[in-house]
């Protein structure tokens, strides 16, 4: 197999035609190697337009996210070089892996030893120093570490928590996919003030659920 041709082949037709046009971000998943994130003996679907399994997700059945949406939201967050950054769900590490290529340090949580433990090895193969990989419930987000520059969860929410908002920084910005399938909607947040939030609903998609955050009650009253 081409790495490298199948590496130009996901970005030309799967991710340009997404509408990402940022150069850096395309020059990240150039220089980042996502086979290297790929659990083994998928390596040969690393650049599929698809959802791959994580073994080690127990029983939540964590997915690493298509290619074309993890470079969506890393470029719609338009993350800084000054910037601190928290993931929740971080999988493989390959998300985690992009942010810290354009973030000053990324503190990603994982509900999963397991996951955790790869993600880890994952990220020194890739040389990325400046992530810590904490095995953690992100639920409720890292509140001793905040504020943050950017929040990113990396999987769907029915909502999103009124504790992940109080630890951005003002001007801070959060990403989820948020709704119930088959439409969910990618959410960008922005805090404007201490009381006050903006909310960007640009694009549809759909993401593996997130653990341990709160569904919708199916009753009406």
């Amino acid at each position: 197999m081409d790495l490298e041709q199948a590496r130009f082949n996901m970005i030309e037709q799967q991710i340009r035609p997404w509408e990402v046009l940022d150069g850096e971000v395309l020059a990240l998943l150039s220089t980042v190697k996502r086979e290297h994130f790929v659990p083994a003996g998928l390596q040969a679907l690393a650049f599929v337009d698809m959802e791959l399994p994580l073994r080690g997700g127990g029983a939540h059945g964590q997915a690493m996210l298509a290619p074309r949406l993890e470079a969506r939201l890393l470029q719609d967050l338009a993350v800084q070089k000054h910037e601190k950054v928290l993931e929740i769900g971080t999988g493989s590490g390959y998300m985690a892996a992009l942010l810290g290529r354009r973030a000053a340090h990324v503190l990603t949580l994982e509900i999963e030893h397991e996951l955790a433990t790869q993600a880890r090895k994952n990220l020194a193969t890739e040389s990325v120093s400046n992530v810590e990989v904490r095995q953690a419930d992100g639920a409720n987000g890292a509140a001793a570490e905040g504020p943050f520059d950017v929040i990113v969860l990396s999987g769907s929410v029915a909502e999103v928590p009124q504790a992940l908002l109080a630890q951005l920084k003002v001007g801070g910005r959060l990403a989820a996919i948020v709704g119930q399938e088959p439409m969910m909607r990618a959410t960008f947040i922005t805090r404007n003030s201490d009381t006050a939030w903006t909310t960007a609903e640009p694009w549809d998609t759909v993401a593996p659920r997130l653990v341990h955050f709160a569904e919708h009650s199916h009753f009406r009253f």
